[in-house]
């Protein structure tokens, strides 16, 4: 079991850890600057699909927090560094508008492309949609998933995300998708070169069990649960991840930190 005295770097989750939608988890941003304070190096991670970089920066600051576009590792800017290193890559984005403009500078096609990037689109899924890229999927065109997550935390609750859109897609065409952000391997690995530091100096913070802890710990990091956002009891009862810490929340996390220091 891993503990926190050799950690030099944290990877922190924004949604369900710092905040759920326009709402700061108490203590939050407190913890963090805590935790900036003690000298611990910090990235704020994300699979949210639905905010440019610039969006997500802005919306995270507005909540209160002082965090740069430059610590922040979301999922839609891995997918940005995997197409930057594809032949003449032709893309279909299903993404929301905003995060769109961080794409801007590839072509795209709706019938001709040989990468289909999905990410969170919400209402606009329709069985027409799915057959459109069935199509694409069945000319060679690869799958690309911001992520695979299989539900997520609103302010109205739990909702399905598109996880289930995913799998469908891979069923139908007998496609396996790219999945770009966590709990792949390559995400984490992202992190980790821009912090310059080796999984076991790094611990990472999420309320999903499976993508974040699990994701974490496939990769050598410290998985630490909080019990926050989509957080629930009997589901990580039933789950065969085992987290090195649990936690309230994130508030409780600097003191731990510091205790573990002396």
């Amino acid at each position: 079991m891993k503990t926190l005295g050799t950690i030099k770097g944290l990877l922190l989750d924004l949604d369900g850890v710092l905040y759920v939608g326009a709402n700061v988890i108490e203590g939050a941003i407190d913890a963090v600057n805590k935790i900036r304070e003690s000298g611990i190096s910090c990235r704020f991670i994300t699979n949210t699909s639905t905010l440019s970089l610039a969006s997500l920066e802005q919306k995270i600051n507005v909540l209160g927090f002082s965090i740069s576009a430059n610590e922040i590792i979301s999922a839609p800017q891995a997918a940005l560094l995997y197409l930057k290193n594809q032949s003449a890559p032709v893309c279909r984005l299903l993404l929301a508008d905003d995060v769109k403009k961080d794409f801007i500078d590839f072509p795209q096609s709706d019938s001709k492309a040989n990468y289909i990037v999905i990410g969170d689109i919400g209402k606009a899924w329709s069985y027409p949609l799915f057959n459109e890229v069935f199509s694409c999927l069945m000319q060679g065109a690869k799958l690309i998933a911001i992520h695979k997550n299989r539900f997520w935390q609103t302010e109205e609750g739990l909702q399905m995300d598109i996880g289930g859109f995913i799998e469908g897609l891979e069923y139908a065409s007998s496609s396996k998708a790219l999945i770009i952000g966590k709990p792949s391997a390559n995400f984490y690995q992202i992190a980790l070169d821009d912090m310059r530091l080796k999984p076991e100096e790094v611990a990472i913070i999420g309320d999903d069990i499976d993508v974040d802890v699990g994701g974490g710990q496939q990769v050598g990091l410290m998985g630490i649960l909080v019990k926050t956002g989509k957080y629930r009891q009997l589901y990580t009862d039933s789950s065969s991840i085992k987290p090195d810490l649990i936690l309230d929340s994130i508030k409780d996390l600097p003191e731990l930190l510091l205790q573990q220091s002396l």
